[in-house]
């Protein structure tokens, strides 16, 4: 990274970590609900992170070669205890490294060259069960959950805007549309990049999200319907296609 570059990424970095702070004012009732939530359809599991901060950004380094910004969902059962703190390291993160190893064209190691966030920190075992907690939650958790939205949505499209050889691939296709759950991040995304007005949105890509294998099939299928294409022209074509879906341009 430049010194630019890197000194963009260290203020993301450390304001993501006090905003963290800042909303675990309600961590005991997210804990309290996520765990309520997860009785109808999850197994027993144990909830020791309520809201979670990626530790790996810490890892990241100056001389680093940032090549993609990844967005996921909110934190499930693996990104939340205490020994990992990460995103994107249970089954769908497994999916998304083992694509970009068996793509190597690409050029892009997933634990290497990717930051890797979150539309927001608030933990639940799935992410359909945020549901839950907005209509169950206090008028303080429902804010908190929507304000951590918008918070991530416009801090992250600044740091893209600042990574100017880095795209940023935007998954989990469903809950970004008109009622879903993220439609504050959709829309929060949107306006901070000038509402789909050239530079960095051009680098911003949509896709299904890589659990349930959904992404490869997606993108699998629509090889198929354009055979000509490389998959790094595919991968763009496909994620323009999607991206102007979700934000109806």
């Amino acid at each position: 990274m430049t010194e630019n570059e890197w000194n963009s990424f260290c203020s993301f970095r450390d304001d993501f970590k006090k905003k963290i702070e800042e909303w675990k004012t309600v961590a005991p009732e997210i804990a309290r609900l996520s765990k309520d939530a997860s009785l109808k359809d999850t197994p027993a599991y144990p909830l020791e992170n309520p809201l979670v901060y990626n530790t790996a950004l810490d890892e990241i380094q100056k001389d680093d070669c940032i090549r993609l910004i990844v967005i996921g969902d909110n934190p499930g059962k693996n990104e939340q205890l205490s020994k990992n703190q990460k995103y994107l390291v249970g089954q769908s993160g497994k999916l998304a490294e083992g694509f970009f190893k068996k793509n190597g064209e690409l050029g892009v190691d997933f634990r290497k060259n990717v930051i890797i966030l979150n539309k927001t920190p608030v933990h639940t075992a799935k992410t359909g069960h945020l549901k839950y907690l907005m209509k169950n939650g206090s008028p303080e958790l429902c804010t908190i959950i929507e304000e951590s939205q918008k918070w991530m949505a416009e801090r992250t499209a600044l740091l893209h805007k600042s990574l100017e050889s880095c795209s940023l691939w935007l998954v989990g296709y469903s809950e970004l549309k008109k009622n879903g759950i993220f439609k504050v991040y959709r829309d929060g995304l949107f306006a901070s990049y000038g509402e789909g007005n050239g530079g960095a949105y051009d680098r911003l890509f949509v896709y299904q999200h890589f659990s349930m294998n959904s992404f490869t099939r997606d993108i699998k299928k629509f090889m198929e319907a354009h055979s000509a294409l490389s998959l790094e022209q595919a991968l763009k074509e496909l994620g323009r296609a999607h991206r102007d879906e979700i934000f109806g341009v």
